[in-house]
């Protein structure tokens, strides 16, 4: 499978210069902070947004979760809507490694628990030849148990995109992760724990290389105004404005304030490079404003209470 894109994403998004290629045996998890965009990078794969660029595949993609439009019906006819042409045996088998018993078939879609409808979903999803899952926050209705259950049963599969924010369910079932960054969109290889340790090692490299960098910067400032005082001075002398009763030598002064210019460009020029690198670093470091509250204040018998809170995007 390969995917090339480059798109205006809606709300806002745009990603330029983007080339991904990923195999379809690949299992890999999706991670991105919220409105970076997991969910639009996933409908753009379905189809539903306009964009430019291309998009080229010989799978058909598949989105989880199914939705459903009449939960009344039986469970068979729900399985028989996602997938027409399936097999008893086989989605028995499936049923059987989710611990999903037959008789679910037979009651109203409804009637069953949402992690037993999570659990339906995926077994008649994963029968489906040549198509590749999108599979979106599959644990927001699972308890431990069925966390683990399911997690053991992706991994046993192959050719998804799962987004998660469950980092044991991830790093359990899958082998590649796909991140959307502040400025790009990269693929490692690894389950996300790997992944996070990359970041956190690049992370902390590109903030010491950022801070040397501003030390450089502010060192640098300081000498290009020494030197630009220099050659202040320098010109008074080469005026007369200095001194005005001795005799000046205007050549040797034009000489040092030449030399003075051509060493305050240097530094001008040395600066405008430390500055360029540094504006390279920090390209995908997140930070965030911790939470704040400000101290209650009393005034007679009134209380009023000032709070301010800064909560970092989840």
């Amino acid at each position: 499978m390969r995917k090339k894109v480059g798109e205006d994403f809606p709300i806002g998004l745009k990603f330029e210069h983007v080339s991904l290629q990923i195999d379809t045996n690949w299992k890999l998890g999706f991670t991105g902070r919220n409105g970076r965009g997991k969910t639009t990078f996933l409908n753009l794969l379905l189809g539903k947004y306009e964009y430019s660029g291309t998009i080229s595949s010989n799978v058909s993609f598949e989105y989880f979760p199914f939705h459903v439009e009449h939960k009344e019906n039986y469970t068979f006819d729900v399985v028989a809507d996602i997938h027409p042409d399936y097999e008893h045996w086989q989605l028995m088998r499936e049923f059987s490694l989710l611990k999903l018993s037959e008789d679910v078939l037979y009651r109203p879609f409804d009637s069953l628990s949402n992690g037993e409808q999570t659990k339906v979903m995926l077994a008649v999803l994963f029968l489906k030849e040549n198509s590749f899952l999108l599979i979106d926050e599959p644990t927001n209705h699972l308890d431990l148990h069925a966390r683990k259950l399911v997690s053991d049963y992706l991994n046993d599969k192959s050719g998804f995109i799962l987004v998660s924010h469950d980092r044991a369910f991830l790093d359990n079932c899958v082998d590649h992760i796909i991140s959307i960054n502040k400025t790009n969109i990269e693929i490692q290889n690894g389950n996300f724990s790997d992944w996070w340790e990359n970041k956190q090692r690049q992370d902390n490299f590109e903030l010491a290389e950022n801070e040397k960098l501003r030390k450089d910067i502010k060192r640098l400032s300081e000498a290009a105004k020494r030197t630009s005082n220099w050659s202040h001075e320098v010109e008074k002398t080469k005026n007369g404005t200095r001194n005005s009763g001795s005799k000046v030598d205007k050549g040797y002064i034009g000489h040092k304030a030449a030399k003075m210019m051509k060493r305050s460009k240097s530094i001008e020029q040395r600066q405008h490079s430390a500055i360029e690198e540094r504006s390279q670093l920090l390209r995908n470091v997140d930070s965030s404003e911790s939470l704040k509250i400000s101290q209650m204040t009393f005034e007679g018998s009134t209380t009023r209470r000032s709070m301010r809170e800064r909560l970092p995007l989840c």
